[in-house]
């Protein structure tokens, strides 16, 4: 089992059109939250999966908690507060990118502290982490605390997914992004998080400071370019990104996640050692399998991410 950490919050995507007047807004709100999303993927490409995470007891935490269920998540490491649930505000550009504006502060996914974290049955090989929870408190130095206390033990997945909204000191960003690759034995990121954290900086040469922290494998994904993987052992290639067309790119990023926990758990090398077990041959087909998965997301609306039934097989 893979153990998700994170929040879990409402995306609220306005559906106004141009006969809506304007003393009226109208919002479709759908469950999301980048760690929501990537276990909510992991599912439903047929890994098990539970979430570590805070939801509210108000209507909309019970809602998400009702998805969870639905979809087969493990619920055991949830833990509930008596605070609101998160709502992210998205706007979509002309070219499907999403823009995000949080209502977060002292909300309950935030609340997680490190009494709250449990001892982590056998069964669950590894942890992802990403997102906002890396850097609002008191989560953030909880998942620190997690990542610490597991190091070694378990496979660490991480992915930055910069969102400035909920934490706009990006020095902030930074400091803990640079004590979380110290740990993290894959390491997922895009082209925009880089461009935000270290602007002006080559990608490259910053993926080759983290392989010689810790990580093995790093995913550097660019969009509708494709993707490319810098591994630790056999250097870094590219890929394509297929041709489709494109709804939106909402849920892009945590299908790739997902994508490549599910591959390497369905080959059995989820786990620290396994990553060492890597051939450029098998690394070339986790690369492709993920990349093939995001754009699947692609041509939907919203976070629907693929189930694995709808994948290639490997």
């Amino acid at each position: 089992m893979y153990l998700v950490c994170g929040e879990a919050l409402f995306d609220c995507f306005s559906v106004d059109d141009a006969s809506t007047q304007a003393n009226k807004v109208q919002f479709q709100a759908i469950a999301g939250g980048s760690p929501f999303n990537v276990a909510l993927g992991l599912r439903r490409m047929g890994i098990d999966v539970a979430l570590l995470a805070g939801l509210s007891r108000d209507y909309l935490g019970q809602r998400l908690q009702r998805v969870l269920q639905d979809e087969g998540v493990n619920t055991r490491y949830l833990q509930e507060f008596d605070a609101p649930t998160t709502l992210a505000m998205v706007a979509v550009g002309a070219d499907g990118s999403p823009h995000y504006s949080f209502r977060g502060e002292g909300c309950a996914d935030r609340q997680l502290l490190q009494e709250h974290l449990p001892e982590l049955d056998p069964s669950v090989r590894g942890l992802h982490i990403g997102s906002f929870s890396l850097v609002v408190q008191p989560i953030a130095d909880t998942l620190l605390a997690l990542v610490l206390r597991e190091r070694g033990r378990r496979l660490i997945s991480l992915d930055p997914n910069v969102r400035l909204n909920p934490q706009p000191d990006i020095q902030l960003w930074r400091q803990r992004i640079g004590e979380l690759v110290q740990h993290a034995d894959l390491i997922k990121v895009s082209d925009e998080d880089l461009a935000q954290l270290y602007p002006g900086q080559a990608p490259e040469g910053l993926i080759q400071g983290w392989l010689q922290e810790h990580a093995q494998l790093v995913f550097l994904t660019r969009g509708s370019q494709g993707a490319t993987v810098f591994s630790a052992r056999h250097g870094s290639w590219s890929v394509a990104s297929p041709q489709v067309q494109v709804a939106d790119t909402v849920g892009a990023g945590d299908t790739f996640q997902a994508a490549l926990i599910a591959w390497l758990t369905e080959q059995g090398l989820d786990s620290p050692q396994g990553l060492g077990q890597l051939t450029p041959a098998q690394i070339d087909s986790l690369l492709r399998f993920a990349v093939q998965a995001a754009a699947l997301t692609c041509t939907r609306t919203g976070p629907d991410l693929p189930y694995r039934h709808q994948l290639q097989p490997l």
